[in-house]
């Protein structure tokens, strides 16, 4: 996939560096995130992508600082939006920059709208309090953004409470919030769990039409891998808080390296002339993070794994341009040097 608005040269949108996320468990701090690092320029699509557990959730609401207030949470790392890094800003700040340079879509529409508010109320709210616009304006711009995701009559449904609407359109109004102020980076955190088929593809459409118009960068959070195919320009896969692999998207579904990568990839369903086919699975679950092993983080669901895994992590390595992996049998060099291939 590519786009024009893509700038790549100067400086990035968002740059995360090492950032690790820590919470307390049992009264040690352990990391929900391990050590992330990405860039996102003006005008691209990441997708990343990772079974439930993998920390790509804690890692893009760490650019917000959402679970600042809710719970203890230490942070290790830099997140530089705009050259900036956020993790130093005072919360009085942080409320200026969210939903304003930095918006996101979460995935369940109707626990995160307010079901007591109307869409008028909630989205006006938005601008009034982000652009100092006057409670017309505010209603007048909620239009056009509703129009703007497609909603066919934005007036009545600016009147409607969220529980009165379908999935879909709950899932675009906020959208339409989280795009009201023209925000330079767009989270999206899973914004077509629980639609249909065709909403969600409807949803993919929409998110890459307003990225090509409005030149914003754009993290997808997803578990789809059918879906950042059709979306993403590049892919983090992410797994038990750590990157395995980093590729453009085209390079990542033509040549996955990591074990994990070819696991999630096999698991995509295909029309099969042998229908009869059993799907694939990869083996086991996700470990807790009171359970993380010692080496590899991925070794104890590897079929692959030798002593060398299960004793000393793999380093995240460049095996072709831009395509890097995080894993002892795909090129990583051992403490003397070796490479393992």
């Amino acid at each position: 996939m590519t786009n024009s608005n893509i700038v790549n040269e100067g400086r990035p949108m968002l740059e995360i560096k090492d950032l690790r996320v820590l919470f307390p468990v049992h009264k040690a701090w352990l990391p929900a995130v391990d050590g992330v690092s990405l860039k996102a320029m003006p005008g691209e699509i990441i997708g990343v992508v990772g079974e439930s557990g993998s920390g790509k959730s804690v890692m893009s609401q760490s650019v917000l600082r959402l679970r600042d207030h809710d719970t203890a949470v230490k942070y290790e790392g830099e997140i530089l939006f705009e050259g900036e890094d956020l993790l130093k800003k005072p919360l009085g700040e942080m409320r200026s920059i969210r939903g304003n340079r930095i918006s996101i879509i979460f995935q369940d529409p109707l626990n995160s709208l307010s079901p007591v508010h109307t869409v008028e109320g909630q989205l006006s709210e938005v601008l009034i309090l982000h652009k100092n616009m006057t409670k017309s304006e505010a209603i007048d711009k909620s239009i056009q953004m509703l129009k703007l995701t497609g909603i066919p009559d934005p007036e009545a449904c600016m009147k409607k409470y969220p529980f009165e609407l379908s999935g879909g359109m709950q899932q675009r109004v906020m959208i339409a919030m989280a795009l009201a102020c023209e925000p330079r980076l767009l989270i999206a955190d899973e914004p077509t769990t629980a639609l249909d088929v065709t909403i969600q593809e409807q949803i993919l459409h929409l998110i890459r039409e307003l990225n090509e118009h409005m030149g914003m960068s754009v993290l997808f959070i997803t578990h789809d891998m059918g879906a950042v195919s059709r979306l993403c320009h590049s892919i983090k896969v992410m797994y038990l808080g750590q990157v395995v692999e980093d590729a453009r998207t085209e390079e990542l579904f033509a040549n996955p390296l990591h074990p994990y990568t070819k696991g999630l990839l096999a698991c995509i369903p295909h029309l099969r002339v042998d229908r009869g086919r059993e799907l694939p699975t990869i083996q086991g679950f996700v470990p807790s993070l009171s359970a993380i092993p010692k080496g590899c983080h991925f070794c104890t669901r590897c079929d692959q794994a030798d002593d060398r895994c299960r004793e000393l992590p793999p380093p995240l390595v460049e095996i072709g341009e831009g395509h890097f992996v995080k894993c002892w049998k795909c090129g990583a060099r051992d403490m003397e040097g070796e490479v393992r291939v």
